[in-house]
């Protein structure tokens, strides 16, 4: 459908997951896309696959809990194409911790990696698109855990429910600039982080996604290619004028119960 025609985008942690997922689908749909990562090898690999296969697409080596780093990510980007004109920030980290047994050195890394960094992303791309009085969209990938969260998950959710917070306050502030300003709650996702967190941090074994779904009602955990429809749906013209809208991307319901 070419929803992305002629866009530029940037998706910060595009190098597996969600991000990867995101890369692929803005290129199905005929951007241009940059992605950042922490990972140069791995970044560097994928990029290749995508060029191969006829993206147009390029790796920016970054860190984004720096917040140098995260702003140059975006500068990168607009030296390269000279402009930007969509951002997703998936980039996160989902370490556990409770509020009795979290440091402070944990409780900075989640801020900054949740919170600082995409706030500066998106500082460096509002000025871009601002700076050319031409319209944008940025999309952050948030959680459900924002709501309240599980008790292992206590820095996740502060530094999420704070992007939940930015996310609109962004919106409201340039609405009337034309740069639209969306989150997604995603619920329990199949990914390779969260493979690695489950084993991690719960003790799973290879049975973990099976016993997973079973409990959820729609029998399946969620997929990286569904939520990057989703995001790139919010990117494009296609989502009209919606902003500052924060939707939640679950099978579970906030507020209900029997």
């Amino acid at each position: 459908m070419n929803l992305l025609a002629d866009r530029v985008v940037l998706v910060s942690g595009g190098t597996q997951g969600v991000g990867a997922a995101v890369v692929r689908a803005a290129l199905r749909q005929g951007a241009t896309v940059a992605f950042s990562g922490r990972r140069a090898e791995a970044g560097e690999s994928l990029a290749a696959q995508l060029r191969d296969a006829g993206g147009e697409v390029t790796f920016v080596q970054a860190d984004v809990s720096d917040p140098a780093q995260a702003t140059a990510s975006v500068q990168r980007v607009v030296e390269c194409y000279g402009r930007i004109d969509g951002l997703v920030n998936a980039a996160g980290l989902t370490t556990r911790g409770t509020l009795l047994d979290t440091t402070p050195e944990l409780f900075d890394a989640h801020v900054a990696a949740n919170l600082r960094g995409p706030f500066f992303t998106m500082q460096a791309t509002v000025r871009d698109l601002v700076r050319r009085g031409e319209p944008g969209a940025i999309v952050n990938v948030i959680t459900m855990s924002a709501h309240g969260g599980q008790p292992y998950l206590a820095p996740y959710v502060a530094s999420k429910a704070g992007l939940v917070g930015l996310t609109r306050n962004a919106a409201y502030a340039h609405r009337f600039d034309r740069i639209r300003i969306n989150g997604l709650n995603i619920g329990w996702t199949e990914t390779e982080g969260e493979d690695a967190i489950q084993r991690r941090f719960h003790g799973a074994d290879d049975r973990w996604r099976a016993e997973a779904a079973a409990r959820l009602p729609m029998g399946r955990l969620g997929q990286v290619d569904e939520i990057a429809d989703m995001v790139v749906f919010l990117l494009s013209d296609r989502s009209g004028v919606v902003t500052g809208s924060v939707i939640d991307w679950d099978q579970t319901v906030p507020g209900a119960h029997d």
